[in-house]
């Protein structure tokens, strides 16, 4: 069930077998106002710093996620954040996923999952034909069946 709620947020009903438990949990466009996403979002950072290159963290801060060109959406079981996903506009074809997270006491119950669904058909819906990631480190990607520099089609 997905219903449209106040503003540009979407509430959507999850499958208890996917958490564990029932719960109801909602993806909505932030507008990064709140302290909860701050934490979320000051943790994301001083992960990327820990285990990237200096040279090559290429997280947001709180005003780069602000420009224009970045949609920003958190995903919330009532008021408690799980997590977050953004979406920079490169060109009217071209996106970058930024801002990637998950909630330490959500990680394995499908946070990353939903909030990417969500940035991809919004991608879709855009008209992206290209979706880029950089991840700072290659050597996570590092493995069979992972493509770390190509163009995929958001079909």
């Amino acid at each position: 069930m997905v219903r449209r709620g106040p503003g540009s947020g979407v509430l959507v009903a999850i499958s208890r077998a996917a958490f564990g438990i029932l719960e109801r949990v909602y993806i909505e466009v932030d507008d990064l106002s709140r302290e909860a996403v701050h934490g979320l979002l000051a943790d994301h950072l001083a992960d990327m710093r820990a285990t990237s290159p200096p040279d090559s963290v290429h997280a947001l801060d709180l005003s780069g996620l602000r420009d224009s060109s970045v949609t920003v959406w958190t995903l919330w079981d009532e008021a408690t954040v799980l997590g977050s996903v953004a979406l920079r506009e490169l060109s009217p074809a071209e996106g970058e996923i930024k801002s990637m997270r998950t909630a330490p006491e959500a990680r394995g119950r499908g946070v990353a999952t939903r909030l990417l669904t969500h940035l991809v058909d919004e991608a879709r819906t855009r008209g992206y034909v290209r979706l880029n990631l950089e991840t700072g480190t290659e050597d996570f990607f590092a493995r069979p069946g992972v493509c770390t520099r190509s163009t995929v089609s958001p079909d």
